[in-house]
C-alpha cells in the first residue's frame, strides 16, 4: 500500500468518525428535546395520566370514563397550582433584582434589564407564554 493511498484511507476514516460524531449529537439532541419538552407540557398531563392508568391497571372503558373527570377537575387544579407558582417566582425574581437595582451602576441596571427582556422573549419562545411587562429595576 503506497504513501497516498493510506493518507486517504486515514483521512477517510476521520471523515465518518466526525460525520458519525455530528449525527449522534444532533440526534441526540433532538430526541433530548423532544422528550423533555413533550413531557413537560402541562397541557398534556391529563392524557398522560389517563393513558398511563389504564395501561398499568387494566382499566376497562367504563371504569376509564369514570374516572375520566377525577382526572380533568385534577389537571385543572394542577394547571391553576404551576400558574401561581410561577406568578410567586417571578414576583420574587422581580423583587429581587427591584432590591439589587438600588445597588448596581447605570450600566449595570441597564445589563439587568437587558437580561430580563432575554429572559421574557426565551419564556415566550419556550412555553408560548405572552410576555409579561416586569417593573423596570429603580434605584
Amino acid at each position: 500500500m503506497n504513501r497516498a493511498l493510506q493518507w486517504k484511507l486515514i483521512a477517510a476514516f476521520i471523515l465518518v468518525f466526525v460525520a458519525g460524531g455530528i449525527s449522534g449529537a444532533f440526534l441526540g439532541g433532538s430526541y433530548a428535546r423532544h422528550h423533555f419538552f413533550a413531557f413537560h407540557r402541562p397541557e398534556l398531563i391529563g392524557g398522560r395520566m389517563k393513558e398511563r392508568l389504564r395501561t398499568e391497571l387494566n382499566l376497562t372503558p367504563e371504569q376509564v370514563a369514570k374516572i375520566s373527570p377525577i382526572i380533568d377537575k385534577t389537571t385543572l387544579q394542577l394547571r391553576g397550582i404551576r400558574r401561581d407558582t410561577a406568578r410567586h417566582v417571578h414576583e420574587t425574581i422581580a423583587d429581587a433584582h427591584k432590591q439589587m437595582a438600588t445597588i448596581l451602576t447605570d450600566e449595570q441596571r441597564q445589563k439587568l434589564q437587558q437580561i430580563q427582556e432575554r429572559h421574557r422573549r426565551w419564556r415566550h419562545r419556550h412555553f408560548h407564554e405572552p410576555p409579561v411587562e416586569a417593573p423596570s429595576p429603580t434605584p
